[in-house]
Formats: C-alpha cells, sequence, structure tokens
C-alpha cells in the first residue's frame, strides 16, 4: 500500500478550517414586539381609598366597636 502524503500547508488549512467551523456564535437580537409591564396601581390605589373612606364611616356610625 503507498501512503499519501501531505503537504504541511494543505495540513494547517484543514486544521485552521476545521476549528474555525466548530466556533459557537452567539447572537444578540432586540425584540421584535415593545416590551409591555403592565402596572395596575390606579386601580389598588382606589380600592384602598374605598375602603379607608368605608371604614372610616363604619367606625363613626359605630363608636362602640372599637
Amino acid at each position: 500500500m503507498a501512503e499519501i502524503a501531505f503537504p504541511k500547508a494543505i495540513l494547517a488549512a484543514l486544521a485552521i478550517a476545521f476549528v474555525a467551523a466548530c466556533t459557537p456564535t452567539v447572537q444578540v437580537q432586540a425584540p421584535t414586539e415593545p416590551i409591555t409591564i403592565n402596572l395596575n396601581i390606579k386601580l389598588d390605589a382606589d380600592v384602598r381609598l374605598k375602603l379607608e373612606k368605608d371604614a372610616e364611616s363604619d367606625i363613626k356610625k359605630n363608636p362602640e366597636i372599637f
């Protein structure tokens, strides 16, 4: 059997191509849709305000409870 001899330049080029093909790539992309943050602050504040007013009126109507 005859062995095939590769020149060192070809082996080096193949090694570089092999290493370059195996390097991982990381891609960072901005989202296509806008980011939405849903805050229900107004609703929560309204509910608390109503509950506080109801509690104050109940205390005024029935001061002997407390």
